[in-house]
C-alpha cells in the first residue's frame, strides 16, 4: 500500500549542488533529481522518452539535463528542447515531471496527482532554519517496508531492549511509562513522560548530567514524516511545567519515502540545542547514527521473516497504541484515495 497525494521526502537540500543530479526510486518508480545553475532543481521520470536510457547516467548543463545516450536535453518541466542534429523537436518528446518544493532544507516531492499538490501542505520543520537549533543529516537504505520503520518511531518502547547502550535507560521503565496517544485529523500524536529517571549514556555525553533527570518522548506523525522531540532537565526543575530552556533538547526528523514494497528510504536528521558554535555535537550524531543502525537490523531482520511467512499474524500490545492509531489514519487516507481514483475513472 502506497499513498501517492501527500508530500514525501526526496532528500536534504545539501544532497544537490548546482550541476549535480541523483538517480532514485520513489513507489517503485525511477525518479532523477537535478539540480540546475540557477540553483532551480527538478525531478523527472529516469527514462528519455528516445530509446529509455535513465538519464541519470547523463550531465546537467545549466538548467537541463542531458541525456547521455543521443544528447536530448530536458528542463525541469520534463519537456524536450533540444535534438541534436535537428531543428525540430518532436511534439510527443515530453518526459513525467514530478512536483518538487525545497522548504526548511529538505526537498519534497509530489508522487500522486499534480493538480492536487497544495504546497500549503507541505510538514514543517522551522528547526532547520532556527538559528537556535544546530542540526546534521543523514540518508539510510533500509531493506524494510516502509510501515516497519513507521511502527518503529510510533513505539519507543523498544529503547531499552534495542538502544541500551545509548539513548535506550532501564527497560522496565520504558514499559511503565504511561502512554498518551492522540489522533486530531491527519496528525498522530505519543508523548510519554518519565520523571526521576537515569539519565541514558547519550545523554550524559552531551550534557552532563550528575543525577536523576525528568525525561520526555514527543513524537508526532503526520504523512510521509515523524518530528521526535526528546530530551531531560534535572529532575524537579519544571520540565513537565514547560521550563526546559535549561535542559538538554533533542528534535528529530523522520522523513519516510518508500522506495520499493520491500525498501524505504529513510531520511533523518538530529537537532539539538547545545553546542551551537559548531552545530551539532559530533557525540551526538554519532551515537543517534549508531542507534538508527540498530534500528535498522531490526527492521531488516523482520522484513526477513515477513518474507518467509507472508501469513504470520500479529499481536497487539499495549505499547502499540501510537503505531496503532496511525495505521489507522493511513488505512482511511489509502480508502480516501481509492475512492477518489474510483470515482474520478
Amino acid at each position: 500500500m502506497f499513498l501517492r497525494n501527500v508530500w514525501y521526502v526526496a532528500g536534504f537540500s545539501n544532497d544537490l549542488q548546482p550541476g549535480q543530479h541523483i538517480g532514485r526510486k520513489f513507489l517503485n518508480e525511477s525518479i532523477v533529481l537535478f539540480r540546475g545553475a540557477s540553483g532551480k532543481v527538478g525531478a523527472l521520470e529516469d527514462r528519455c522518452c528516445h530509446r529509455a536510457m535513465p538519464l541519470s547516467e547523463g550531465h546537467v548543463d545549466n538548467d537541463i539535463l542531458r541525456c547521455c545516450y543521443h544528447g536530448l536535453e530536458f528542463d525541469a518541466s520534463g519537456a524536450c528542447t533540444k535534438v541534436p542534429g535537428q531543428d525540430r523537436v518532436p511534439s510527443g518528446a515530453i518526459i513525467r515531471s514530478y512536483p518538487l518544493v525545497e522548504r526548511d532544507a529538505v526537498m519534497w516531492i509530489w508522487m500522486g496527482d499534480p493538480a492536487k499538490a497544495d504546497e500549503a501542505k507541505i510538514p514543517a520543520h522551522p528547526y532547520h532554519v532556527d538559528p537556535k537549533w544546530g542540526w546534521k543529516s543523514a540518508h539510510f537504505d533500509v531493506n524494510g517496508n516502509w510501515e516497519l520503520l513507521v511502527e518503529n518511531l510510533m513505539d519507543l518502547s523498544h529503547l531499552g531492549y534495542v538502544h541500551a547502550r545509548t539513548i535506550g535507560g532501564n527497560a522496565n521503565m520504558h514499559f511503565r511509562t504511561k502512554t498518551e496517544a492522540k489522533r486530531i485529523d491527519n496528525k498522530v500524536t505519543v508523548t510519554r513522560h518519565m520523571p526521576n529517571s537515569v539519565a541514558p549514556p547519550t545523554y550524559v555525553d552531551a550534557a552532563g548530567f550528575k543525577g536523576p533527570i525528568d525525561r520526555w518522548q514527543e513524537i508526532e506523525f503526520e504523512p510521509m514524516v515523524i518530528r521526535i522531540h526528546t530530551g531531560a532537565c534535572d529532575a524537579g526543575t519544571g520540565a513537565y511545567e514547560g521550563k526546559r530552556e535549561h535542559g538538554f533538547s533533542m528534535m528529530g526528523f523522520h522523513g519516510i519515502t518508500p522506495e520499493t514494497d520491500t525498501t524505504t528510504h529513510y531520511f533523518w536528521s538530529i537537532a539539538t540545542n547545545v553546542g551551537l558554535d559548531r552545530g551539532v555535537p559530533e557525540v551526538v550524531f554519532e551515537q543517534t547514527a549508531f542507534t538508527f543502525k540498530e534500528d535498522q537490523v531490526v527492521l531488516e531482520a523482520q522484513q526477513k521473516r515477513i518474507n518467509e511467512t507472508p501469513n504470520g499474524k500479529f499481536v497487539n500490545i499495549a505499547s502499540d497504541a501510537g503505531s496503532n492509531l496511525t495505521k489507522r489514519l493511513l488505512k482511511s487516507l489509502h480508502e480516501e484515495e481509492t475512492s477518489d481514483t474510483v470515482a474520478a475513472a
